[in-house]
């Protein structure tokens, strides 16, 4: 309605970089007080990173726009936080009306779920919480998508093997492996991106599907 969402969108993009800096601030203050580092050098610090952001940030997006179908429901980069806020925008000028039938129940039915399964998970013993889910994990597939589930669920099955064969090294470098594999998958669309743009095909396209399709 006279650009209203547009509005609500744009103001919320910069609303949520200013806060997203601040919480980021907040967050190196306190590991500094805990490190007793220099809360001045850590401030300037963070100026000259948000200052390099304000250029790198752009950039990159226009790279991935250029390289990639961004947003599309089929593409591989979905932009879910984007469906997510142009909603929020959409529910600010029309109203709880532009829900679907029944979705403000169904949302309280899954938010009061949320919050028995994660009083059941700290108050029965561990070696039963161990095997209840966590609601955050689980609700972390619904606006991604199904193949981050995918990802997990094989990640798990090989922490669960490394625990097995030796849990003291498993607790130890588990988390620098998975952030390994997390940056490594990461670093490479920036190069792909460019690869995408100079229009270079890759010398050999393999694909895997039903016989009834081939």
């Amino acid at each position: 309605q006279n650009g209203g969402v547009i509005a609500g969108v744009a103001s919320s993009a910069v609303m949520m970089s200013i806060v997203a800096t601040a919480a980021d601030l907040m967050q190196d203050f306190k590991t500094g007080y805990l490190t007793l580092s220099s809360a001045k050098s850590m401030f300037v610090s963070q100026l000259i990173g948000t200052g390099m952001g304000c250029i790198i940030a752009p950039l990159t997006f226009w790279m991935f726009w250029t390289a990639f179908d961004i947003g599309s429901p089929d593409g591989p980069y979905k932009a879910p936080y984007a469906v997510i806020f142009r909603e929020m925008a959409i529910l600010g000028v029309e109203g709880f009306s532009e829900l679907p039938k029944h979705c403000l129940a169904m949302c309280g039915g899954f938010f009061a779920a949320a919050i028995v399964i994660n009083l059941l998970r700290d108050l029965v013993p561990k070696k039963y919480s161990q095997y209840i889910p966590i609601p955050m994990a689980m609700a972390v597939p619904f606006y991604i998508g199904a193949y981050f589930a995918v990802d997990m669920f094989i990640g798990t099955v090989i922490l669960f093997v490394w625990e097995k064969l030796n849990r003291r090294d498993a607790e130890d470098y588990a988390g620098a492996v998975a952030s390994g594999l997390i940056c490594g998958d990461g670093i490479w669309t920036i190069p792909s991106a460019v690869l995408s743009i100079m229009r270079v095909d890759p010398p050999i396209c393999m694909y895997f599907g039903p016989s009834a399709s081939s």
